[in-house]
């Protein structure tokens, strides 16, 4: 279990919804991987990421998906592509990542409490 946070922790976090407008492979990522451009609204606009998504997803079927990301973790470098928000998934039963997201539509930008 991990440890006991407080609720101004958590309020630190930045967690929001986005669409992705656009979804590639990234063949150069060590491991199978992604290329994310999500929609967050005013003001965050497009943001990046890179996500380990190529056994549940293809880019295709990403694009116009809703997805939950951190958006105020620091830009973190993944071979040549700069990932600026982290998307969020838990693990299937065989490790693979499966996306969280919104089961209804709801505006881009929306910040989870």
């Amino acid at each position: 279990m991990a440890e006991t946070i407080s609720y101004a922790d958590f309020q630190r976090v930045d967690i929001r919804v986005g669409t992705v407008v656009d979804a590639q492979p990234f063949p150069e990522a060590r491991n199978p991987s992604i290329r994310l451009w999500v929609e967050f609204g005013p003001p965050l606009g497009v943001k990046k990421s890179s996500a380990q998504l190529t056994v549940h997803y293809s880019p295709d079927r990403l694009i116009g998906r809703q997805v939950v990301a951190v958006v105020n973790f620091p830009p973190r470098q993944i071979g040549p592509f700069m990932s600026e928000v982290l998307v969020l998934g838990v693990p299937d039963e065989n490790g693979a990542v499966v996306l969280l997201r919104p089961d209804i539509k709801v505006p881009d930008g929306g910040r989870m409490y």
